[in-house]
């Protein structure tokens, strides 16, 4: 015996409502149904919102975090209202293939497109698990995503380290800058208003914010959320190893990690968290309130502003540099982390090592996506090769006699007896990369941050041996590793 509340107010609409109820226990009894089946006709009486809410309480005890789900409401509720689903039975495939295809036209992107129908088809299979049995099978299931390697908005290319330098200089100085010059009048456009002492170093310290952010997501790969969400307590400075803790709510894949830290860029937060503190006791000084000794472990490492994009729009056009490519690609907030992953492979890092330092379960999406070819020395690897001569222009026979060599034997003395100095395609020794770590100068993808305002050099740029690693094209010459991997996805 079982209760059932039936909803109705007139005991005539009751007994009909059980009368139903007992006829799918006897079809279920007798084998004409299956009882899942009998589950799904008794949802059906529920509207599209009621599951939906229910699907909500699923997410939120799975641990999915508010902003997720309130992006998965909010589509749900966007393809119901938009494609006239009132309840489960209305799903349609056709219905949802055709929707998506009009927004295609109207405009939106691939990316979008994809977000709409994962959250369909995640809701779905939730629907038509056998503990929740509200669908028997999937609607959508079968309905494939667009390509979002053919959608120009979603392409994105890679900094060269002369763009880095530049943007990192622009967006220390831009905030000054735009608060000295004229909006209007004759003078509109120059750069002589009177700006308060006190209104100059608030801005001078959000330049030097904004720069440190740059340069600390491409020098960790961090995403933007991920990166806001660092506190002073997930900072491991001065350990043997530095490092920053991320917590597994905050990251993409819900893991959690252990981001390393390059020596120069530790020195940089040290000094930016210094500064932070200097000035938090000078307003509590101000306002009488006891003088903190050190930073609450709560506080917030930067304050990433939510239109961190648009404000990177407006360096990247003081700058000089192009946000959009001759290829069509464009620069944004996450082309830093593409831009980390491609320094990487040009410096020469193992593809392995790059994917990990990425936090990509794939090697593909590390080498594929996130590895601009076109900063690497593709040309320069082409020395590597082995010499092929043509015949006619094979070594004199009766030399090789007199010698007791040939030209194979040659090649594979001459780098042990007389090593060349920084030909293309080769990497430099393992003595000269420890050199360099025990001098201080952190290395990171073959380029160096300067730690001071003063720049001697290009500060994103180091010789080696007297010779500045630089190939046919100006760049560093691709790695035996990468173009190994390469090699090998081709054949």
């Amino acid at each position: 015996m079982r209760v059932v509340p039936t909803g109705c107010k007139d005991e005539t609409a009751a007994r009909q409502v059980l009368a139903e109820l007992e006829r799918k226990a006897e079809l279920v009894r007798s084998g004409v149904i299956t009882a899942t089946e009998a589950a799904v006709g008794r949802h059906q009486q529920y509207t599209l919102a009621e599951h939906f809410e229910a699907y909500l309480v699923h997410l939120d005890s799975k641990g999915v975090c508010p902003e997720h789900r309130a992006e998965r409401k909010r589509q749900l509720n966007r393809i119901a209202s938009e494609c006239s689903f009132g309840r489960l039975a209305d799903l349609d495939r056709s219905k949802l293939e055709s929707w998506l295809t009009s927004k295609e036209k109207l405009g939106m992107s691939a990316r979008t497109r994809n977000s709409y129908l994962v959250s369909a088809l995640a809701f779905c299979n939730w629907c038509t698990d056998k503990n929740v049995g509200r669908l028997s099978s999937n609607p959508f299931e079968g309905l494939s995503k667009a390509n979002e390697n053919a959608d120009p908005r979603r392409q994105r290319r890679a900094m060269t380290e002369h763009e880095l330098s530049k943007l990192l200089a622009v967006a220390s100085e831009r905030p000054l800058l735009d608060a000295l010059t004229v909006r209007k009048g004759p003078r509109k456009g120059e750069r002589y208003a009177n700006v308060r002492a006190e209104v100059r170093e608030r801005l001078e310290v959000v330049g030097q914010e904004r720069a440190l952010i740059y340069k600390t997501l491409v020098l960790t790969g961090l995403r933007k959320g991920e990166l806001a969400s660092l506190t002073v307590a997930q900072l491991r400075l001065f350990d043997p190893v530095p490092f920053a803790e991320l917590a597994a709510a905050d990251e993409k894949n819900r893991e959690g990690s252990e981001i390393p830290l390059r020596a120069d860029l530790v020195e940089n937060l040290k000094e930016w968290l210094d500064g932070k503190l200097t000035r938090l006791q000078a307003k509590a000084l101000r306002t009488n309130d006891p003088i903190p000794a050190r930073l609450p472990a709560s506080t917030r490492l930067f304050d990433v502003p939510d239109k961190l994009c648009k404000i990177l729009n407006r360096d990247l056009r003081l700058a000089g540099i192009a946000k959009r490519d001759e290829r069509g690609r464009t620069l944004d907030v996450h082309a830093l982390r593409h831009t980390f992953g491609t320094l990487m492979s040009k410096g020469g890092v193992a593809p392995r090592t790059a994917q990990a330092a990425m936090r990509h379960s794939k090697l593909e999406l590390t080498m594929k996506v996130y590895t601009d070819p076109k900063l690497l020395d593709v040309r320069g690897a082409l020395d590597a090769l082995p010499s092929l001569p043509l015949l006619g222009n094979q070594p004199d026979a009766k030399a090789v006699q007199a010698t007791g060599t040939d030209a194979a034997d040659v090649r594979a003395l001459a780098p042990t007896l007389a090593p060349n100095r920084c030909k293309r395609g080769q990497i430099r020794s393992n003595a000269v990369k420890t050199a360099d770590n025990e001098s201080g100068g952190g290395r990171f993808g073959g380029f160096d941050v300067s730690r001071d305002g003063v720049k001697t050099r290009n500060p994103l740029t180091k010789a080696v041996n007297g010779c500045r690693e630089m190939g046919a094209t100006g760049l560093e010459p691709v790695t035996p590793s990468v173009s190994s991997w390469c090699s090998s996805q081709l054949s």
